[in-house]
């Protein structure tokens, strides 16, 4: 998908939400859709500053978590590096693999929702997330490269 379809996608996500679009909404937009990987607030935070220098830190976090809200980006916590966002796969439903190592997310169709038998009658699901994560290929032969040996 190019980069001009992806970036009309979210912005009509963001339409529908009734989220008005500003320029610099559409700028924090245009970050995600130029990186693929994972972007800390910070990171989001240091593009927007360079462009925006008054833009706050709250301003930012608070779109990027509105922006989450509303499925435009999803939001991954990494245990060594906290809260990350990316842009959202807006295709069709699926589920990811998370390279620990890289942050590569490879996505797969299998949804575990679909063999939940057991959920209780009375509560309604309205949304849900499914990752996995691990380590890639090319992670595990660096880390086997790069890991000291024992004496």
């Amino acid at each position: 998908m190019g980069a001009a379809n992806q970036m009309n996608q979210m912005l009509e996500a963001m339409n529908r939400n009734g989220l008005r679009v500003t320029e610099q909404r559409r700028t924090l937009m245009q970050i995600f859709t130029d990186h693929e990987k994972y972007l800390t607030p910070k990171d989001v935070y240091n593009h927007m500053s360079k462009l925006y220098p008054s833009v706050s830190f709250g301003t930012v976090y608070r779109n990027l978590r509105l922006l989450s809200d509303m499925g435009v980006l999803e939001q991954v916590y990494f245990m060594d590096s906290g809260l990350k966002f990316k842009r959202c796969c807006l295709t069709h439903h699926h589920h990811h693999l998370i390279c620990l190592g890289c942050e590569k997310t490879v996505p797969f169709d299998f949804c575990p929702m679909d063999h939940l038998m057991d959920l209780p009658k009375n509560f309604k699901v309205t949304d849900h997330r499914f990752e996995i994560y691990g380590f890639c290929e090319q992670c595990q032969i660096y880390s086997a490269i790069t890991k000291p040996r024992s004496q």
